[in-house]
């Protein structure tokens, strides 16, 4: 669902109004939400604060967008595994509040799938809730259907929702956060003038060049620049299947101010609660996958034995950032893997395939930047690089920002930066040798000096001997066999 329709569906917007800033989009492109502002339809102000609207808590079995029968079957398959007996702890695993829980729990008893077996241990006034004999059956049944415990899913519908509203693309990367993200590296005005438009747009990026000379990093320091929490759902449910989408590996979680004035924090007390508790607040996700990718890494992963999802990479990847590194060295050929994306690229949109053979459609809403030191036109044609809409050459570092990565490698690793030493440096390698700067060399040579220093036992201090050493392990230089 676009920004346009979601504010049709809040009724901000009507039909005809809609009509217009879709052909305004069509004919000038730019951010539905700016022609949307240009028209004179919302205010900035009032689009940023409905964009950043968490997932609101549902507060009936209607409201959470799931069938009663799936919902049950979830509550009657945690009983049954994890031999939870009262509403709190059954909130607490599933992530749904009271009164929903009391509302499964009433429809269960009425198909005598649970009785009460009294108060609980802890407190007169929460009741303890057991499996009877059918109860018992119907989870074993449910287990032999799907396996998955854990927090319920989001609709696949409402998590596009949410995908939309906090699209990547929503937050402006200006110069002063562009350059504050890339303090800590030393990089020409022009990479930096380069990659901001890249950044803001959410298409594509290619960054090439020799190895060694900091693209990783660009993309690694790119992440910080993206201030924005996004909420990323535990799982999510298409089509009657469940897909897991969160990742501790992948999702950094942010503190969240569920605390109420007795300090409790529990799922069933409703009035503290920010978002819906089947959402986490994190931020913008980012992933880096190397050599090591498949194209079968990019599809829905089911497990044959718990008969459910593992999202692929680039769904986990939703609004944020997805760096392809070393991009033609991976196990799959780049032409395979940039054909496999050719439509999510250029209409953001990917489609996945449940094992029951339904596809289905989803935002494809990330930065991806690949990152290689091959030449572009060895790894694409002419079509596909046309659909990466941005490409930056990092060159090797000048004389003057080599000699500045070398400075502060020397200050983080408390070693003295020496003048003659760096004379030595240019004089008798890079120019004797005609070898090219490149930006890994100040950290590879400052590793070796520290680790020398370790074995001998001396204080740690750059020698003429030490640096000869290091660059000997660095390059191998003609007729050095």
């Amino acid at each position: 669902m676009a920004i346009g329709e979601l504010l049709l569906a809040k009724n901000f917007i009507n039909e005809d109004q809609l009509k217009k800033v879709l052909h305004q989009q069509k004919i000038a492109g730019g951010r539905i939400g700016d022609n949307l502002i240009a028209l004179g339809y919302i205010s900035r102000e009032k689009l940023e604060a409905i964009l950043q609207e968490p997932p609101p808590v549902p507060k009936t079995i209607e409201e959470t967008g799931l069938e009663t029968n799936f919902l049950l079957n979830s509550v009657l398959r945690i009983m049954y595994i994890s031999a939870l007996q009262t509403i709190p702890e059954i909130s607490e695993q599933i992530k749904l509040t009271r009164g929903v829980i009391e509302s499964l729990l009433d429809f269960a008893k009425k198909e005598a799938l649970v009785e009460i077996r009294g108060p609980s241990e802890k407190s007169q006034n929460i009741m303890r809730y057991a499996l009877t004999s059918a109860g018992k059956e119907r989870a074993s049944e449910a287990l032999r259907r799907c396996e998955y415990i854990g927090p319920v899913p989001v609709p696949l519908d409402t998590y596009q929702i949410q995908v939309q509203k906090q699209t990547i693309t929503n937050e402006i990367i200006n110069m002063e956060k562009l350059k504050k993200a890339l303090s800590h590296l030393v990089l020409s005005e022009d990479i930096i003038r380069q990659l901001g438009p890249a950044s803001n747009s959410g298409r594509a990026i290619l960054v090439y060049g020799a190895a060694g000379n900091g693209k990783t990093s660009i993309a690694e320091a790119l992440v910080s620049a993206f201030e924005q929490p996004v909420y990323v759902p535990y799982c999510i449910e298409a089509d009657g299947q469940i897909i897991k989408i969160f990742d501790p590996s992948v999702h950094v979680t942010l503190a969240t101010n569920t605390n109420g004035a007795n300090g409790n924090s529990h799922p069933m007390f409703l009035p503290q609660m920010e978002f819906d508790p089947r959402w986490v607040r994190c931020r913008r996700p980012y992933i880096i996958s190397g050599g090591e990718l498949t194209l079968e890494m990019l599809d829905l992963d089911f497990d044959i034995h718990s008969k459910y999802y593992e999202a692929p990479l680039q769904m986990k990847a939703i609004g944020g950032i997805f760096v392809i590194d070393d991009f033609g060295r991976q196990r799959v050929r780049p032409h395979e893997l940039l054909n496999r994306w050719i439509f999510p690229l250029e209409r953001k949109i990917d489609y996945l395939t449940l094992h029951t053979g339904k596809k289905f459609a989803l935002l494809f809403d990330q930065l991806v930047i690949f990152a290689t030191n091959f030449p572009p036109e060895e790894l694409m044609d002419p079509a596909q690089l046309r659909r990466v809409h941005y490409k930056l050459k990092i060159n090797p570092p000048t004389a003057d920002e080599y000699r500045e990565i070398f400075s502060r490698i020397c200050e983080s690793y408390g070693l003295a930066f020496s003048e003659d030493i760096m004379a030595y440096l240019l004089n008798s390698f890079y120019l004797k040798h005609k070898v090219p700067f490149a930006g890994f060399h100040p950290k590879f040579i400052a590793e070796h000096v520290i680790a020398a220093c370790n074995f001998l036992g001396t204080p740690p201090r750059i020698t003429r001997q030490l640096l000869d050493d290091s660059l000997e392990n660095m390059v191998i230089l003609p007729g050095s066999q």
